[in-house]
């Protein structure tokens, strides 16, 4: 069987853009003496990991090199209009990494990928948001096993949104895990992690870039103990009775509802920043005729009151005070909504939104 019957679904179809400099041209001939690792992503965040392999491996004294890479499908973009491939892949083409060493399969299990990755003969295989399930047959191939970087304190915050429910849960530390794949979700024995303080305005696309960066330092240092196998014996078992779970998030969940706390409305704001984001409907009353206009409002920043002063008739008023729209929420407390999102529009400021009103009153939408 010749080497191009072995390749499974590779970027064919995609030409890599040339290098944007000399510094960017890379060597990705293979080096015999050096261990070949395969390392699997998706999204942006996971080009960081691959920029730290990808520039470690360029050392002279490196113990490996970056066989492969394995990523989502390319999708369609832009309402379906194009057809893309990952960000990850199109980072590493963007970087020099031959097409015809980036495999795309729809599962990680299918046999004409597995085939092409045994004929790899990885000794490692390190993931970081890949996105597939890795079945048992993937698993048994890298001599050394799997490992994964995973953006929470394992046990804590297994599964799909690690990052999203801590904020959601307004965590003030979290942290990033190397542990290694086993079939049960986040499972695996930790070789080590990192705690990170956050503060309570990070929002989640800042803190899961952050904890994939020092993810990135961290799993640079532990390689040699992890190529030596070390790793493997100092590696601890996770505590499945400390375990906490962080799954996916649904487009429903978006929805705020100001029965709640500030607090908890202001985390999820935090939590749910980029994806899906955060929805309110809010009524706007034309005090000449007494019309009410329902609009429907993303709510992209947020703050939580230091102080609250709501009398009972003002329950559903909202105010803007100081650059902020005021909420009215449970508990006697208030949220200050600093930025906003009209359907089809440029995220604005409250005060712009608040102009734009021309002196109408606003109020709470109350689902009756």
């Amino acid at each position: 069987m010749n080497s191009s019957s072995l390749m499974l679904r590779r970027f064919l179809c995609f030409n890599a853009s040339p290098p944007s400099s000399s510094s960017s041209i890379l060597c990705f001939s293979s080096n015999r003496n050096r261990k070949p690792l395969v390392f699997l992503g998706s999204p942006q965040v996971s080009a960081t990991v691959l920029d730290a392999l990808l520039n470690a491996s360029g050392a002279p004294d490196s113990l490996f090199e970056v066989a492969a890479i394995v990523t989502q499908p390319p999708s369609r973009k832009d309402r379906g209009k194009k057809v893309l491939p990952s960000p990850l892949a199109q980072h590493a083409l963007d970087r020099g990494f031959p097409s015809d060493l980036i495999f795309t399969p729809a599962r990680a299990g299918e046999d004409m990928f597995l085939s092409s990755l045994r004929a790899l003969q990885p000794e490692l295989c390190i993931t970081a948001a890949y996105g597939n399930i890795l079945p048992s047959k993937f698993l048994n191939i890298p001599t050394l096993g799997t490992v994964n970087i995973h953006p929470s304190l394992l046990p804590l915050y297994r599964g799909a949104a690690p990052v999203q429910r801590a904020l959601q849960d307004g965590v003030k530390e979290t942290g990033v895990s190397l542990a290694f794949t086993v079939r049960a979700l986040d499972a695996g024995p930790v070789i080590a992690s990192q705690r990170l303080e956050i503060d309570d305005q990070i929002k989640a696309p800042d803190l899961l870039a952050l904890l994939f960066s020092e993810g990135s330092k961290l799993l640079i240092h532990q390689l040699p103990s992890i190529f030596d196998g070390s790793a493997k014996l100092k590696a601890q078992s996770q505590d499945d009775s400390k375990a906490t779970l962080a799954p996916k998030i649904s487009p429903e969940e978006s929805w705020l509802s100001f029965d709640q706390e500030a607090v908890v409305l202001h985390n999820k704001v935090r939590a749910f920043a980029g994806w899906p984001g955060t929805r309110a409907k809010v009524v706007v009353v034309d005090n000449k005729n007494g019309h009410r206009n329902i609009l429907e409002l993303k709510i992209i920043t947020t703050k939580v009151c230091s102080q609250s002063n709501i009398h009972v008739n003002q329950a559903d008023d909202i105010s803007f005070r100081k650059g902020a729209l005021v909420f009215p929420c449970g508990g006697s407390t208030s949220l200050e909504v600093l930025e906003i999102q009209l359907p089809g529009k440029k995220v604005m400021n409250a005060a712009a939104f608040w102009n734009g009103l021309r002196g109408q009153q606003l109020k709470r939408f109350v689902d009756e």
